[in-house]
């Protein structure tokens, strides 16, 4: 079986940031888990089956997670790749702001590519830890629509919080 297909390609600038602090790595891995709690799509299926009311989820969120990020998924690469010789301790996490990610599906499923965002940390190799991510905003602005632009922006500046909430410095490229 063979489909039509419409290709679009759709060039863009991505802005990585990466920050390197002093936390040791096992304390920033546990202070960032305990700002950005865990939970799975089956966990929040299971809450809104119960009522099925969406802005009741999303405030309910706040209390459990004021940055408004939760953990969807959490992968520790380090493990297999101590076996290929690389002993570096990471982690990567997919958060997501289910309010703002709710609004971004909206306007264009396609959006779910860039929400969850993906932060990693992994130990610096003089000590303390490196922190990388892509500026949501960047992605986002890439399809053109204004709502989706503004949301970018929204995310930026809920990013930008959780730093601070744990300790660090806004990073210049979430100052708007």
């Amino acid at each position: 079986m063979t489909y039509d297909v419409t290709e679009t390609d759709v060039e863009y600038a991505a802005t990585r940031v990466q920050l390197r602090t002093n936390a040791h790595f096992a304390s920033f891995v546990a202070a960032f888990e305990m700002a950005v709690p865990e939970l799975t799509d089956r966990d929040a299926v299971a809450r809104l089956a119960e009522d099925g009311d969406w802005s009741g989820f999303v405030r309910g969120l706040q209390w459990e997670a004021p940055s408004g990020f939760v953990r969807v998924g959490t992968f520790r690469p380090d493990a297999l790749m101590r076996f290929a010789g690389s002993p570096t301790a990471s982690a990567v996490w997919l958060v997501v702001n289910h309010g703002i990610g709710a609004r971004l599906f909206r306007q264009d499923p396609a959006t779910a590519l860039y929400s969850p965002l993906r932060i990693e940390a992994h130990a610096a190799r003089d000590a303390g830890t490196v922190i990388g991510f892509d500026l949501p905003s960047a992605s986002f602005k890439s399809f053109g629509l204004n709502k989706l632009t503004q949301a970018g922006a929204e995310l930026d500046r809920a990013l930008g919080d959780l730093l601070e909430d744990l300790g660090m410095p806004r990073p210049t490229a979430l100052r708007r």
